[in-house]
């Protein structure tokens, strides 16, 4: 075999060990599928077809359906139960994927006035105030908070004994 021939079998051999090697991990990336989680409250269509408007009382509200993911007390009381699917990709924030609430209202007498299913299209953005409050001091950097307690100790090993008496005088 000439030296050429050599060449040529050794750099096909380093390319089929490459891709030997570099193949299973190419596609186990094409493989990854997101992480999928249910949060909230579990609807039960049998429980949910129970309530009656003008007759179902809060009390079998509560039984029927559970305790409410949250209550409101405007003009009366409602009660709201959600749930919501999300999907979460490798190290990305999870993306809502469905949302469902279920808002029951009641009347003066706590009896179901009107039952609505709000879904993720119903909902709308709240800015939050992103303001902070400054505060006096100094913000440290990683290295000032790593080296900033150096030499603060102190040498003397008798100051940190305690000074209360010890029983017997010793």
């Amino acid at each position: 075999m000439t030296s050429n021939s050599l060449r040529r079998r050794a750099g096909l051999m380093a390319a089929f060990a490459v891709l030997a090697v570099s193949s299973p991990v190419i596609s186990a990336c094409v493989m990854i599928e997101p992480v999928k989680a249910s949060r909230g409250y579990i609807i039960d269509e049998e429980q949910l077809a129970k309530l009656k408007v003008g007759t179902t009382t809060l009390q079998q509200v509560g039984e029927y359906m559970g305790s409410p993911s949250t209550i409101s007390t405007d003009d009366g009381v409602a009660w709201y139960y959600i749930s919501s699917k999300t999907e979460t990709f490798l190290y990305f924030q999870p993306e809502e994927k469905e949302r469902t609430v279920i808002a029951v209202y009641f009347d003066k007498t706590n009896i179901v006035q009107e039952v609505l299913y709000y879904g993720l299209q119903d909902g709308e953005v709240v800015n939050l105030v992103t303001r902070t409050t400054p505060t006096r001091g100094k913000e440290l950097t990683i290295l000032g908070q790593l080296f900033g307690n150096l030499g603060r100790f102190n040498k003397d090993s008798s100051a940190t004994k305690s000074t209360t008496p010890k029983p017997g005088g010793h």
